[in-house]
């Protein structure tokens, strides 16, 4: 059975997300801060974490990121009272794969968290599908309704990050550490280049399209 951790400090919403996620058929284990979550963490695995942005002790925008510079890819979705862009969009450069604002519809809160668990399989499975185009991680390879063939490994792993999280926004410099490493001595300059190219090959591709977030990164939407 699937596993959930919810981290929110208001005890009332946290027994009423359980509640509603047991009902669905998670099991599920509630803490009230993000130091409690991480000490549970510890001691036990966790399929997708909920979490709430202010909390005492160490907030949600502090947890997730700790998360991620460990290397812990665990999907998180971020439930809060703040709604603005700002907001939002620190909670995304965290590191959180998807974003709700209270108050929260409990029926939509269960279809996101079943869309992130089968999102989290399929990066497993190191296969992604967008429409009618498949992503092979093993072999470099993309498969569209029309054609297959195998990209450049750079490019192929750029689209591949995105297309794991279409509408996630990732920073250049989030793209180019991950796909070319902390230590390289490559500029974010490189990055665009790449998409450039991503942009070219797949401007026809009726399944998605690539994004410019003016003065942060890019992101992948599906059409």
């Amino acid at each position: 059975m699937l596993k959930i951790l919810i981290a929110e400090d208001d005890r009332e919403l946290r027994q009423l997300f359980s509640h509603v996620l047991i009902k669905n058929g998670y099991t599920v284990k509630g803490v009230s801060n993000g130091q409690e979550a991480l000490d549970a963490m510890d001691s036990d695995y966790f399929d997708l974490i909920i979490s709430d942005i202010m909390m005492p002790v160490m907030d949600g925008y502090a947890f997730v990121r700790l998360l991620r510079e460990a290397g812990n890819n665990t999907p998180v979705l971020m439930i809060t009272a703040k709604d603005a862009f700002d907001d939002m969009r620190t909670g995304f450069l965290s590191g959180t794969d998807d974003y709700m604002v209270k108050p929260v519809n409990v029926n939509e809160m269960v279809l996101r968290v079943g869309a992130l668990l089968r999102r989290a399989q399929m990066i497993n499975d190191r296969r992604q599908v967008i429409g009618n185009t498949t992503l092979e991680c093993d072999s470099l390879t993309v498969t569209t309704a029309e054609d297959s063939f195998v990209l450049p490994q750079k490019e192929f792993m750029l689209l591949y990050k995105m297309a794991s999280y279409p509408g996630k926004i990732f920073t250049r410099q989030q793209l180019m550490d991950e796909i070319w490493g902390y230590d390289s001595s490559s500029e974010t300059h490189t990055v665009d280049v790449h998409i450039g190219r991503l942009r070219d090959r797949f401007r026809d591709n009726p399944d998605f399209k690539i994004v410019t977030i003016r003065g942060i990164g890019y992101k992948v939407v599906k059409t």
